[in-house]
Formats: C-alpha cells, sequence, structure tokens
C-alpha cells in the first residue's frame, strides 16, 4: 500500500476518507479504491462523460505504463455519450497490455464499444445490454443546428463501424439496431459477439490469445 501513496494523486491520503472522487455518484472508500487499483482493476460504472473518461483513461494508462500483466475494466454504465466513448475505445486499443472487460449490471450506448474492442470480454449472467444512442441536450444557435446534426451523424457512424468491426456483425446492422434501440441479455450479447463468454461459477478459464504485433502502448520512452 505505501508504495502507491505518490502514484494516485487525485485520491485522498487518508485511507478512512470516504470520497468520490473519480468514481461517480456512489462514493468509494479511499482503501476500496487503492484496493482496485493495486489489483490492477478499473471500474467503468454510472455515466461515461468527459470527466469519468478522463479519470478511466489515465487509470489504464498508468496501470499500462506501471506493469505487464493485464487491466481488467469493471464495466456497470447504463449511459454512455458517444464521443467520451470513442476516446476510450481509442485508449484500450493503444494498450500496451491486456484490457479484459467484466460487465455487470448494465452496458449501454457507448460503453457497449469500449467493452467490445477489449481483448477479452465477459459477463455476469444477468447483465443487460442495450444497443442505442444517447439522448443529447442542444445547445447551440439556431444557424448551428444543421452543422451539430451532421457532427453527431458522422460520430454515430464511426461508432457503428468500429462497433461492427469489433463484433463482426455487418455495418448496416449494427446501425440499425443502435437505430431502434435494441436490448439484449448476456447470452444473446454473446451470439452478437459482444462478448466471448458469460461468466459462470463453473466457467473455463481460458488463455488470452497471444498472436499479433505488441501495442502501441502508454509506457514511457527510455
Amino acid at each position: 500500500m505505501p508504495d502507491h501513496e505518490e502514484q494516485w494523486p487525485w485520491l485522498p491520503g487518508d485511507p478512512g476518507e470516504v470520497t468520490g472522487a473519480g468514481f461517480g455518484p456512489e462514493p468509494l472508500s479511499d482503501l476500496v479504491a487503492r484496493r482496485l487499483l493495486a489489483q490492477r482493476v478499473v471500474l467503468l460504472h454510472g455515466r461515461l462523460d468527459d470527466f469519468s473518461v478522463t479519470r478511466v483513461a489515465a487509470e489504464l494508462m498508468t496501470l499500462d505504463a506501471e506493469g505487464d500483466e493485464p487491466v481488467t475494466l469493471r464495466v456497470d454504465c447504463g449511459e454512455a455519450a458517444l464521443a467520451p466513448a470513442l476516446t476510450l475505445m481509442d485508449v484500450v486499443e493503444l494498450m500496451g497490455v491486456p484490457v479484459r472487460a467484466l460487465c455487470l449490471g448494465q452496458v449501454a450506448a457507448g460503453a457497449v464499444g469500449v467493452v467490445a474492442v477489449c481483448a477479452h470480454r465477459s459477463a455476469l449472467p444477468s447483465t443487460r445490454f442495450s444497443l442505442s444512442e444517447p439522448a443529447t441536450a442542444l445547445q447551440a444557435h439556431v444557424r448551428n443546428v444543421a452543422q451539430w446534426a451532421h457532427v453527431r451523424a458522422a460520430e454515430r457512424q464511426r461508432f457503428c463501424t468500429r462497433l461492427a468491426a469489433a463484433t463482426g456483425q455487418a455495418p448496416a446492422t449494427v446501425e440499425s439496431d443502435v437505430e431502434r434501440g435494441r436490448f439484449m441479455g448476456a447470452e444473446e450479447a454473446l451470439g452478437y459477439g459482444i462478448l466471448d463468454e458469460v461468466s459462470r461459477p463453473d466457467a473455463p478459464v481460458r488463455r488470452l490469445p497471444g498472436s499479433g504485433p505488441p501495442p502501441m502502448g502508454f509506457r514511457p520512452l527510455r
């Protein structure tokens, strides 16, 4: 524990203090946060927005730079805007170590794409998935509405294209499912290509494939 005191400046120093720093609306104790990070576990829960994507990306990149072991991304995210999701998908794909997604609760909108690009994707049997585009409040001058709509359409198309590549589905199929807001359970998500397995007490332990060139990673240059 003392070895990590200086490595996570956004966490308070008192192990007994309860804080919500970077962890969404439900506070986690500093002790729990430090234990998770020490075990190379990053939480993506609650809402994925500009604030939370900065925290999750920073933790992933820091763990990448600190060791060669895989990182576990635990996902329970019921609301995720597409722009932060695309940013986090970039970070996951550039990691120098495998990122293993474990889904529980619900995974919706852009969070589905984040899970899909992980090296290994698993979920608890009761996890719910939603292929949907989150509602966005428009705050723009009337003359900029057309430009805003164009940007949003391009953003959705990029997301659907990347999700299709990760799941093996046709881009047109993914676009249609996102447009109509398709809901599915864990088994259906497994068949869709979002997951590699549904975790159960008797589930087999599989090794991650090690083929292909090493990814770029976020380790400091030496």
